[in-house]
C-alpha cells in the first residue's frame, strides 16, 4: 500500500485502540464530525481511533484542511489519502487495513454523533463481548430544512429510519455504513464486495451474507444523517444503482425477491410503455409543485421502473 499518504497525529503511535472509526470521505468536509466525535476523547482514553480516507478526491485545499483537523484531534487519529478513486466498497476495505481496533465502526462522513456518548456506548457494546455486527441505526434532521432536501427526508422517515424493534424483524436488510459496527475477525473473513462500482448496494449486500454465517445485533444509538441530498441528485444516484441492484438480486435472489422494490420492477417490467412511465414517475418526484407523499411514491415508482431493466 505504498501508494497511500498517511498522517498520523500525535496521539497515534501510543494508543492501543479497541475500536476503530472509519470514514471515507470523497470531496465532501467530514471535519465537522471529527470535531464532534473528539468531544468524547476524555472518556475514552485512547481505546477509540480515528481513521479517515480521502478516496482520491483530488481536492489539495480540502486534504490540507482534514489533515491540520486530525493533527489537531485529542482521539488517536490517521488521514490516508489515495491518489485515484477506488470507490465505496474497495475504500472501506481500505479503511480497515489501516486500522489497528479488534471492532470496526463504519460512518459516512456526512453523519453525526446522535448523541453526547456516541462512541462510549458502541464501546461498551465491544466490551462485552460476543459482538459480530451491530447496527444503532440512524436518523436525519427533524428541524428546518431546505425545500430542495424535503424529499429525500421524507423518504427516509418511511424507510431506512427505522428503530431498532423494526430493524430486528429483517436484521440483514437494515445494514448501512452509515453507522456499521463489526467485530475485526468477521471483516476479515466477509469484506466488502469489489465488484460493486457505482452507488449503492454495497453495504446491503454484505449484509445479507454476514447475516448468513453471523448474528446482526440491531440498538438504538443514532448517527444522524446530515448530508441529504437535492431530488435530482438522488434520482442520479439511484440511475447509478442498477447495476449493483442486479448484482445483488443476482447473488441473493430468494432474499431481494421479498423486497417490494423488486416485486413493483417485476410488475414494471411486464407493463407496455415502461419508458413513458418511468419519465413521468421521475418528472413528478422532481416537481416541487407536487404533494410530498405523491413525489415519494414517484421516486419509489422511478427506481423501481429503473430496477426493471435488469431483473
Amino acid at each position: 500500500m505504498s501508494d497511500i499518504v498517511r498522517t498520523d497525529n500525535a496521539a497515534w503511535s501510543r494508543a492501543a485502540p479497541r475500536l476503530s472509526v472509519l470514514i471515507p470521505f470523497f470531496r465532501d468536509d467530514p471535519t465537522p464530525l471529527l470535531k464532534a466525535l473528539d468531544e468524547e476523547a476524555a472518556d475514552l482514553a485512547g481505546a477509540v481511533e480515528i481513521v479517515v480516507l480521502d478516496d482520491g478526491g483530488g481536492d489539495e485545499p480540502l486534504a490540507a484542511r482534514v489533515a491540520a483537523a486530525v493533527q489537531g484531534l485529542a482521539l488517536p487519529a490517521r488521514l490516508a489519502r489515495l491518489p485515484s478513486n477506488e470507490g465505496r466498497a474497495k475504500g472501506r476495505n481500505r479503511l480497515a487495513a489501516e486500522s489497528r481496533g479488534g471492532c470496526l465502526l463504519f460512518l459516512d462522513s456526512d453523519m453525526a454523533p446522535g448523541s453526547r456518548n456516541f462512541l462510549s456506548a458502541h464501546l461498551a457494546l465491544v466490551d462485552g463481548g460476543e459482538l459480530d455486527v451491530a447496527f444503532g441505526g440512524f436518523s436525519v434532521p427533524m428541524g428546518h430544512i431546505t425545500p430542495s432536501h424535503r424529499l429525500h427526508r421524507a423518504l427516509a422517515l418511511r424507510g431506512e429510519c427505522a428503530g431498532a424493534d423494526v430493524r430486528r424483524l429483517t436484521p440483514e436488510k437494515y445494514v448501512f455504513t452509515s453507522n456499521l459496527l463489526v467485530r475485526r475477525q468477521v471483516f476479515e473473513t466477509e469484506a466488502f464486495d469489489e465488484g460493486f462500482t457505482g452507488w449503492g448496494w454495497e453495504d446491503v449486500e454484505w449484509g445479507m451474507r454476514v447475516a448468513s454465517r453471523w448474528r446482526v445485533i440491531h440498538f438504538d444509538n443514532a448517527a444522524v444523517h446530515l448530508g441529504l441530498d437535492p431530488a435530482p441528485v438522488l434520482a442520479a444516484k439511484y440511475e447509478q444503482s442498477v447495476g449493483n441492484f442486479a448484482r445483488v438480486a443476482a447473488r441473493h435472489p430468494e432474499i431481494v425477491s421479498n423486497y417490494p422494490s423488486y416485486k413493483v420492477a417485476r410488475l414494471l417490467k411486464r407493463a407496455p410503455f415502461r419508458d413513458l412511465w418511468r419519465r413521468m414517475f421521475k418528472r413528478t418526484a422532481l416537481s416541487t409543485h407536487a404533494p410530498l407523499r405523491a413525489r415519494v411514491m414517484a421516486l419509489k415508482l422511478y427506481r423501481a421502473a429503473l430496477y426493471a431493466e435488469v431483473v
